[in-house]
């Protein structure tokens, strides 16, 4: 009996039987999926009625500007969002194929199709019925099909595009000679995002609408645009453009395929390009010497310095945790710029206070906008168990204490994030034109990251969840990215409460502030984080057999 072939289908239904397999004994992951649906019905509302509010506006250009900007800014989220937050849903790790005899187009082909069965996508997708509705209004059924065919084609062309860059960009990471340039430049581009933002809001209060929708017609000739403004374009008589623009879309979507299908067979294998490392000489001392890196010299030879030797390591080397801490850098640098020489600013009283008003920096608002890089840096350990999944049971088979492993843990995050820390603090001032706050700035920053440190260490063992077994750092278990969207704002919302006595303090102190926020900062982060250590080491020692299950990947 001649086997039968593959196609999407059975993709399809894999991914629906392994996302059933997952959820079954896992109450936490059913109730953060229901969640995850609530949520996503939500915003699919909120999106619907910005879509379709412009077809019932008297200015046909509304529909038009809307459909062009909006469809091209959803098309970047779904580009850089996966590579910065959420990560993107490999319940089919695309690994475990390597050894089936898979054509590569069977292969593109079926793991798009199970993309698609996702609670973002469904979320997109009722979201962009707002712009069907719109071209109703305006053009009547016949632009409201187009619409309809030109929503499918750009959602489609999200869902490739998310999936070809995740994909490119989890290769390059692996490739010791280009994972730091490559992970800086989509790091900044994602970084941009909320600049781009505010920068956005404050010009649309002195547009010039024809100039507007001049752009938005050019954007409507792009593939970020292409798509979404097909509907406009029969109700206000080009159906000439309609055949056109379809025509980009699906050529950017095979495109995109085609570099998804390149990157994703060196994934397949776990390939890395570059030529072999040259052998040198470890530094002296024998095996446990070389486990040290150069930067831990100071760290003594024991339980207490093996432990952050060797996630010194990990972070250096783990693509998954190199991303988060590339992103932290670069986001820690143009938030706070953005805050602090953007049109809400202060200006600087006579002692030193924060007054609504010209634009002008104050202690007190570079000490907020420290606050926020600081919690950031923080989050990135609110799962910090998950990165280790099974292989955490050495940890618990070798009877590490509680206290010792978070110790550990936040001591080698550290030896990365403090140096970090203190390089934004220089360049915030020196960008501000004070060099003297550089106290002020790094004050806060210590501050607030000892704060999340200690919030994050019981957030990493009561709220860790399991990552996929891949060598892509931005594939999620489906369910998990509901997981870590909470978590995450969870995290940063307790982290930013801990810091801010050390605003109040900065609000308080007047000028004082200037010389006492370094060493106040300092302090209390420390103290936080030791205090963190302390009382989430307790907790992990009661639950080590329970946080292995749970971060360890469910086959």
């Amino acid at each position: 009996m001649p086997a039968r072939p593959v196609t999407a289908r059975h993709f399809v239904r894999l991914k629906l039987r392994v996302i059933g397999n997952n959820f079954r004994g896992q109450g936490w992951r059913i109730a953060m999926f229901v969640a995850g649906i609530l949520v996503g019905l939500w915003f699919a509302a909120g999106g619907f009625l910005a879509l379709a509010a412009p077809g019932f506006a008297d200015e046909p250009r509304y529909a038009l500007l809307t459909a062009a900007f909006g469809g091209g800014i959803l098309v970047l989220g779904w580009l850089l969002l996966p590579l910065v937050f959420f990560g993107v849903d490999e319940t089919l790790d695309p690994a475990r194929f390597a050894l089936l005899p898979l054509t590569r187009r069977t292969l593109v082909t079926g793991l798009f199709a199970a993309a698609l069965v996702s609670v973002p996508v469904v979320t997109v997708l009722i979201a962009l019925g707002g712009l069907v509705v719109t071209a109703v209004a305006l053009g009547g059924w016949p632009a409201g099909l187009v619409a309809a065919i030109g929503a499918v084609g750009g959602l489609l062309l999200c869902v490739a595009a998310s999936r070809a860059v995740t994909s490119a960009f989890a290769t390059m990471l692996r490739s010791r000679r280009v994972k730091d340039l490559a992970a800086v430049l989509l790091a900044v581009v994602a970084a941009l995002l909320g600049p781009l933002q505010i920068l956005v809001l404050a010009a649309a209060r002195e547009a010039d609408w024809d100039r507007l929708t001049g752009v938005a017609r050019v954007v409507g000739w792009t593939p970020f645009g292409a798509p979404w403004t097909v509907g406009v374009d029969v109700a206000e008589g080009r159906g000439w453009a309609v055949p056109v623009k379809l025509l980009i879309t699906a050529v950017t979507i095979g495109l995109l395929l085609f570099w998804w299908s390149r990157s994703l067979e060196s994934a397949m294998v776990g390939a890395e390009t570059g030529t072999p490392a040259k052998e040198r000489r470890g530094p002296a001392g024998g095996a446990v010497g070389q486990l040290f890196p150069r930067v831990l010299g100071w760290a003594g030879r024991d339980r207490f310095g093996a432990l952050v030797a060797r996630e010194c390591r990990y972070w250096w080397r783990d693509a998954r945790r190199r991303a988060n801490l590339i992103t932290v850098a670069v986001v820690g640098v143009f938030v706070p710029v953005m805050v602090n020489i953007g049109g809400t600013g202060f200006t600087v009283g006579p002692a030193g206070e924060g007054f609504p008003g010209t634009g002008e920096p104050s202690p007190v608002l570079l000490s907020l906008s420290m606050l926020f890089v600081g919690v950031l840096a923080a989050v990135t350990l609110a799962n910090q168990f998950g990165f280790d999944g099974s292989a955490y049971a050495a940890n618990v088979v070798a009877g590490v204490s509680g206290r010792l492993e978070l110790g550990a843990r936040m001591a080698a995050f550290s030896v990365y994030v403090v140096p970090m820390l203190g390089v934004v603090s220089v360049l915030i001032a020196v960008v501000l034109g004070r060099p003297g706050w550089v106290g002020v700035a790094a004050g806060a920053l210590l501050a607030s990251y000892g704060a999340g440190l200690a919030i994050n260490s019981f957030m990493s063992v009561l709220g860790a969840y399991s990552l996929p077994e891949t060598s892509n750092p931005f594939a999620m278990n489906t369910g998990a990215g509901v997981a870590r969207s909470f978590l995450t704002l969870l995290s940063m919302l307790g982290s930013a409460a801990a810091g801010m006595p050390l605003v109040v303090a900065a609000a308080l102190l007047g000028e004082a502030w200037l010389w006492l926020a370094l060493p106040l900062g300092a302090a209390y982060g420390t103290g936080a984080a030791l205090l963190g250590s302390y009382l989430a080491g307790d907790v992990l020692d009661r639950r080590a057999p329970e946080l292995l299950a749970t971060v360890t990947p469910r086959r």
